[in-house]
């Protein structure tokens, strides 16, 4: 049987094609899954997006299962801890951004009654589905990036550039950036 077509940035590794096929781009309204993937796409940056796959397991644990509500209590102790941790990326400004982002994210959850509401609305709470043929077209950000990315950093939300805004987007689902020759581009 032959193998399906898929983005090309999964065809080389059986994790990317795993996390491709079952999880990117398909829409996620979870507020803890939703912090998890903010979390994790903030981890990434400077680095590769299998290196943070590759560690995703080790984040889970050291992280409390991604549960904003125990991660904003965290101390500095919490922190040391992190940093010895040779499973995660042992960065002191992701850590702290982290702690910061779980903080935050607890108020919007007040505010909005849920993550999931607020971070929807920068797409008017359904996918943007693109039609793009090749990696190359694709954007690394958007306007709508751009506003999330401004609206959190209003917030106090730390390592939301608009360029981690537009891959949360992508991987969350409010962005279909498969392309079109993908299996999963009407799939999702």
């Amino acid at each position: 049987m032959r193998e399906p077509r898929r983005c090309p940035w999964a065809e080389n590794d059986p994790l990317l094609r795993r996390y491709h096929d079952r999880e990117w781009g398909v829409p996620l309204h979870d507020d803890r899954k939703l912090f998890e993937f903010l979390t994790l796409e903030g981890a990434q940056a400077g680095l590769s997006w299998l290196t943070v796959l590759k560690k995703r397991r080790a984040y889970r644990i050291a992280f409390d299962g991604f549960d904003p509500r125990k991660i904003a209590k965290y101390s500095t102790s919490d922190v040391r801890r992190l940093l010895g941790n040779q499973e995660i990326i042992r960065n002191r400004l992701k850590i702290t951004a982290t702690v910061t982002n779980a903080r935050q994210f607890m108020l919007v959850k007040q505010e909005f009654g849920s993550f999931n509401n607020y971070v929807w609305q920068f797409v008017d709470d359904k996918p943007i589905k693109h039609a793009f043929r090749s990696l190359s077209s694709i954007p690394s950000k958007s306007k709508e990036s751009d506003r999330m990315s401004d609206a959190l950093r209003k917030r106090g939300f730390k390592f939301v550039g608009s360029t981690i805004c537009y891959a949360f987007m992508q991987a969350v689902g409010m962005v279909n950036d498969h392309t079109t020759r993908c299996f999963r581009y009407n799939e999702v």
